[in-house]
Formats: C-alpha cells, sequence, structure tokens
C-alpha cells in the first residue's frame, strides 16, 4: 500500500485530476501567449513536480515528463513512489536527472501496512519491517542519487500514554538513522493533517523526535498545506525549528492546490526562505485548480508569479 492509499486517496492524487481530458487538451491545444511567464528560465527556489502534473503537456511517460520539467525550468522532481518501481525504471530514471543536472527529492519510505498499525506501538515485527525497508531504500536512493526520504511513523496507540508512544517513535527513528547515515541520506519525518488518528500532529512535536534521536539523517519534512490546517503561524513556526528542517512542501488552503489558490501568502512566504538561503527542494504536493493543458499552464504561471520576490 502506498501513502496515497494510507491517506486515503486525500487530494494529492493529482493524476485522478489530469487524466480525464487528455483527449480534448490535445485536440485544442491553448493559446501560450495568455500565459507569458510559464516557460523558460529557472526560479529563485528549487520547486519538484511530481509524476502527472504535467501529462496533458508531455504525454503519459514519466521521462518525456522530466524532459518537458527541464524545458519549462524547474530543476528537481518528486517521485512519492519512486521505491516501489523496478530497479530498471528506478535507473532510467536516476540516469536522465543526471544527464540533465536535475535533483530527485523525497520518495516515501513505503512500510506498507505497518504505517496503519504505527511504529508507536513498539511492537518489534513492526520496527524490524521499517529497518528492512531502510535497507532496501539505500539502495534504490542510489540509482537516483535521492538523499531525502519521507517517513510518517504512523497512528496513534490508544493503549499506550504519549510519552512511550514517543520514546517507540524515537527509537525507530534512531535506528533508521544509524542505516541511513553511512550513506548520507536523510529521513524527513512529516507531520501531517489529514486525520487526528495520525501520531504527528504539530511541528514541535517532530522537532522533539529529530532532537531526542539527535542525528543528520533524521529531520523534518515542513508541508505548509498541512501545517497551514494543523496550527497556522507559518513563518512563526519555521523559524522555531529551522535547525531541523530538511525537507519543505508546498499547497495552499483550502484545497491543497497550487500557489494563489487559498489563503496562504506563498510570495512572503517564498521570499522569507530565500533570504534564509534555503537550498533544499519545494516539492509541489497538491492538485492543480484548472483542469487540461491550459490548468498546467496556470500553474507554471502561479509558481513563476509567486517566485517574483526579488
Amino acid at each position: 500500500m502506498n501513502r496515497t492509499e494510507f491517506l486515503k486517496n486525500s487530494a494529492i492524487a493529482t493524476g485522478t485530476l489530469l487524466t480525464g481530458s487528455a483527449v480534448n487538451a490535445v485536440a485544442n491545444p491553448i493559446d501560450l501567449s495568455r500565459y507569458p511567464h510559464a516557460s523558460g528560465k529557472t526560479f529563485n527556489l528549487d520547486y519538484a513536480p511530481h509524476e502527472g502534473m504535467f501529462a496533458q503537456n508531455a504525454g503519459n511517460k514519466f521521462l518525456d515528463q522530466i524532459r518537458y520539467l527541464y524545458d519549462m525550468g524547474f530543476r528537481s522532481i518528486e517521485d512519492n513512489g519512486f521505491l516501489g518501481r523496478s530497479e530498471a525504471e528506478q535507473s532510467q530514471i536516476g540516469d536522465l536527472l543526471a544527464k540533465l543536472g536535475m535533483r530527485m527529492g523525497v520518495f516515501v519510505l513505503d512500510g506498507g501496512d505497518n504505517w496503519k498499525i504505527s511504529l508507536t506501538t513498539g511492537k518489534k515485527e513492526f520496527k524490524s519491517h521499517f529497518e528492512e525497508t531502510c535497507r532496501r531504500a539505500v539502495e534504490a536512493a542510489k540509482r537516483c542519487n535521492a538523499k531525502w526520504l519521507t517517513v510518517v511513523p504512523g497512528f496513534y496507540e490508544r493503549k499506550l500514554p504519549y510519552g512511550i508512544q514517543m520514546s517507540n517513535v524515537v527509537d525507530a527513528m534512531r535506528a533508521g538513522a544509524e542505516i541511513f547515515e553511512p550513506h548520507g541520506l536523510i529521513m524527513v519525518l512529516e507531520t501531517l493533517s489529514d486525520t487526528p488518528e495520525l501520531f504527528l500532529q504539530h511541528t514541535h512535536e517532530t522537532y522533539s523526535v529529530c532532537k531526542a534521536v539527535n542525528s543528520p539523517s533524521c529531520k523534518i519534512l515542513f508541508d505548509i498545506y498541512h501545517m497551514q490546517r494543523n496550527e497556522g503561524d507559518l513563518i512563526v513556526n519555521l523559524d522555531r525549528c529551522w535547525e531541523e528542517i530538511a525537507y519543505i512542501q508546498i499547497g495552499d488552503n483550502p484545497g491543497r492546490k497550487e500557489p494563489g489558490t487559498g489563503e496562504i501568502n506563498y510570495k512572503n512566504i517564498f521570499k522569507h526562505l530565500y533570504q534564509k538561503e534555503y537550498k533544499g527542494i519545494m516539492g509541489m504536493e497538491h492538485g492543480l485548480s484548472l483542469k487540461g493543458k491550459e490548468g498546467e499552464m496556470r500553474l507554471i504561471q502561479a509558481y513563476r508569479e509567486a517566485d517574483n520576490f526579488l
């Protein structure tokens, strides 16, 4: 089971938003002059689309999409399901990224059904499976020169006190960090808003885990969409936890679409991150407000507008 299923088909499954109008999009090309900033130069920050986000313009093959993203000015991608791809496909993606000088963003350290049961339980079989997945991820990361791997510790275990659950999570993350440290890989723990049953709900909790693990291989994935829903005060919380944040993801709220479609002032946030000299990847983990080719071009222009903060 991948993370999309784990989170019960949340709105990040953008592929379903894009495929329905493919035929009509090809038959009815859009007027690109309406989107003068939609392609060309690179961005001030390193934004990373994912598979399917530009399928209308680039086609259904992921390698073709990556080439298209490069032409549009992007220099990184995300691929949550990378660990589930064949070794041959992983190598093809990695080879193309290397050829283009692009970076691989996060892929999910998918623990299968054990994510539902959770590392909070402290059960040996779940921790062992987690460690096995970490070792498998090391080999996958080598094929695409990946550095970051998303980890979701799972659900609350209501039969255990919170402090015991926290200790169990820290213990599991230390075991993962020991596997990743020799390879320079970083687990990024994601705090989510999809359900109150998830153990990590706020940035300060994830910060506590990372401080307790005390490893360069255990850091925070700060998803702006989720944190706006769970706690707000985005810039303040970014600054409070900055030393433990290694990766950032994007999505406006409400709706989880591109910047400019909701209440979050992304231009100010992007400017703040730029001024803090953030050099990491900004994962575009959201859907599109418009369907078809035009929606994809509007998406790029939305990033051009939010990225225009200098």
